[in-house]
């Protein structure tokens, strides 16, 4: 694919204004929307020079997103950049969805201090397959962009691949504080982990993008294709970088294989619940970052907090927004009067049912195998720390079985191996896993 003939953007009328233009009431409200929860936009004056050509020339911008398809799910982390594009994409932009199924091979190194394993093709594949309809819950499917950088990736070549390594230093490339603490401490840096900010560049010279989105741990990336737009004479990009979401730890950036997540897909409950649980400090950060209400209305939100409202009602306003927007507003009603129920002790109506055989069974292997534990010594914790029921009733009574055994509700529990006899009951691990077990 030769880059150099694609269809001019936005960004090449703007290096050709001989001054700048003036900016529009309207320039100034899309500005505003665009900074809205942002970390950084570089370069602003650019930008907005930007947005001015657009709207006199009718020539909307060229807005690129690229996503690694590094896992089968999106998260509501992944949502932050997703819904400024969305912002840009109501505005009247191009935006541009790039899934990185060539950079995926190669794994992004950002914010890592050890080689990410890379996916297989048929991984790539598979994952890729999920990521623009999740996406599309988000982003106008019909006003989207949907690109795969081994469109031009591929055709590179081992010869293009030189001649685009030969744009950048090694020295300029070790600037990047992941690569340099890394080298400093003495922790293997592969080759071609080098390469990945030049591909990802790369992609904006091949799109001409005129603004490129990504979170904060993706701003040398994004320099580096401004940098590339430059010696490949485009006018470089903007970009803009967003906040990481943390996840319901309130630590740990958002990531489902910390097991802090809140999936775009996860059932209307599930997800309800996930909400509820973050702490009332970060609820603000959730608002800011996640909520479509405007900053006015969340600020009176911590004034009635501060005047004594009650912040478990602000944070159900939150969970119902987004159990909305991925699902409906009836879900959100239903998810509420469900958590309201578990809240007092009550079981689901729909409870996954699972059946199992090998009565008697030990506690901790039935809780694994009905997916409620990880593993049984997680189980027996769980048991342990009285976070266990058995039809309604506390794992209080199980630590009862040192004393001789106890029956509860139907589910016999005997001997100090804490056994399960046959029978059909609803167990519950926590707040909100639950299972219907019929043991046989």
């Amino acid at each position: 694919m030769d880059v150099k003939t694609q269809s001019d953007s936005v960004s090449q009328s703007v290096g050709a204004a001989a001054a700048a233009l003036p900016l529009s009431d309207a320039v100034h409200q899309a500005l505003a929307t665009v900074k809205r929860g942002v970390d950084e936009l570089l370069i602003e004056s650019e930008f907005a020079q930007k947005l001015a050509v657009s709207e006199k020339t009718g020539k909307p911008l060229r807005i690129k997103l690229g996503l690694d398809p590094t896992a089968p799910d999106l998260h509501l982390g992944h949502t932050v950049v997703l819904n400024k594009m969305r912002q840009l994409q109501d505005l009247g932009h191009t935006v541009i969805f790039l899934i990185g199924d060539f950079t995926s091979m190669i794994g992004d190194p950002s914010g890592r201090n050890v080689t990410r394993p890379p996916l297989t093709r048929e991984q790539i594949e598979q994952n890729a397959k999920t990521y623009f309809s999740q996406a599309s819950l988000v982003l106008d499917p019909a006003r989207t962009e949907i690109r795969y950088n081994s469109e031009w990736c591929d055709p590179l070549g081992a010869r293009g691949m030189i001649e685009l390594s030969a744009r950048y230093t090694v020295a300029r490339i070790l600037e990047r504080e992941d690569f340099t603490k890394r080298f400093k401490a003495g922790t293997p840096i592969s080759v071609h982990e080098l390469l990945y900010p030049l591909m990802q560049g790369y992609d904006s010279v091949a799109l001409k993008s005129d603004l490129e989105i990504g979170g904060t741990d993706q701003k040398f990336n994004l320099l580096v294709g401004r940098e590339l737009q430059k010696d490949y004479g485009q006018t470089p990009q903007c970009i803009l970088t967003m906040p990481l979401l943390e996840g319901l730890d309130g630590v740990e950036k958002m990531s489902k294989s910390k097991g802090n997540y809140i999936g775009i897909t996860e059932p209307a409950n599930t997800m309800f619940a996930k909400v509820m649980s973050i702490s009332d400090v970060m609820m603000w950060r959730y608002y800011e970052l996640l909520s479509f209400r405007s900053m006015a209305e969340i600020a009176q939100f911590k004034t009635d907090v501060d005047g004594g409202r009650n912040p478990r009602d602000i944070k159900v306003l939150l969970a119902q927004e987004i159990v909305e927007r991925f699902h409906s507003r009836q879900a959100a009603e239903d998810a509420l009067a469900d958590f309201n129920h578990r809240a007092r002790g009550g079981i689901p109506d729909e409870v996954p049912a699972v059946a199992l055989s090998g009565a008697p069974m030990g506690i901790g292997q039935l809780l694994k195998q009905a997916n409620l534990c990880a593993s049984s010594s997680e189980a027996l914790r769980m048991v342990e720390q009285g976070g266990v029921r058995i039809d309604g009733a506390a794992s209080e009574a199980l630590r009862m079985v040192e004393q001789g055994g106890v029956r509860i509700d139907g589910a016999a529990v005997s001997d100090k191996a804490l056994k399960v006899d046959a029978g059909i009951f609803v167990v519950q691990v926590g707040k909100r896993k639950f299972a219907r077990v019929t043991l046989s």
